[in-house]
């Protein structure tokens, strides 16, 4: 599945320009007019990116970024300001709020499909950082791996179902729910019922303790 992009502007022709050039691209893309419509969009569909325009009615593009930033989940988020609002002290503000990049209108659409990649990339490698840690940490150290294979290890290797073990691979790479929803062509509350199965029946109280049984029980390659 694309990953997705949400493209919040009250001007449609905005809109439909940088929906079809990121559709182009290869992208999924989703629109609102309003930082209002946008809440609703990001709560329902997980975007993996927002554009973002600042001056625009209801709620604006800088209570949006406020508000989203408050929800652990959207936290790390990425957001471009797409923006004519272009003083220094709305770029300053922009970024104080926690925007990723402020692009100024007039803009040119190649460069804003290379910002795109850039901030989606560095998302990516994020995510594969903190599998690396998890892995590390699931690795007993060298004074302590006899003591740790003398002890059997926490409960048996549990049944899980076809579907389980796919949510389990992707989890362990490190994948939100929004995308291991859209890799299995699910909705991020079905994949999170599969998840709270995983935690039940491996008797782990997170995704790190997850991931680590999963490895000690070679569940996961």
């Amino acid at each position: 599945m694309p990953l997705t992009i949400l493209v919040v502007d009250d001007e449609e022709g905005t809109r439909l320009s940088i929906g079809e050039f990121l559709r182009l691209s290869g992208y999924s893309v989703i629109v609102a007019s309003n930082g209002r419509e946008a809440l609703k969009l990001v709560e329902k569909q997980q975007p993996h990116l927002i554009i973002t325009d600042i001056a625009m009615p209801q709620v604006d593009g800088y209570e949006l970024i406020q508000q989203l930033r408050q929800h652990p989940p959207f936290r790390l988020l990425p957001v471009v300001f797409l923006t004519a609002r272009n003083e220094t002290q709305d770029r300053v503000r922009g970024y104080q709020l926690g925007c990723d990049v402020y692009l100024p209108k007039p803009f040119e659409l190649e460069e804003l499909g290379a910002v795109v990649r850039n901030l989606l990339e560095r998302t990516q490698i994020i995510q594969n950082s903190w599998l690396q840690q998890l892995q590390m940490a699931a690795v007993p150290s060298q004074f302590a791996h006899a003591a740790v294979t003398a002890e059997p290890l926490r409960g048996s290797s549990p049944e899980l179902t076809s579907r389980e073990q796919d949510v389990l691979v992707l989890l362990a790479g490190g994948l939100s729910n929004a995308q291991i929803g859209d890799r299995l062509f699910l909705s991020p509350r079905t994949v999170e019922k599969y998840v709270s199965s995983l935690l039940r029946k491996t008797e782990t109280s997170n995704r790190a303790e997850l991931v680590r049984f999963a490895l000690d029980h070679h569940l996961i390659k």
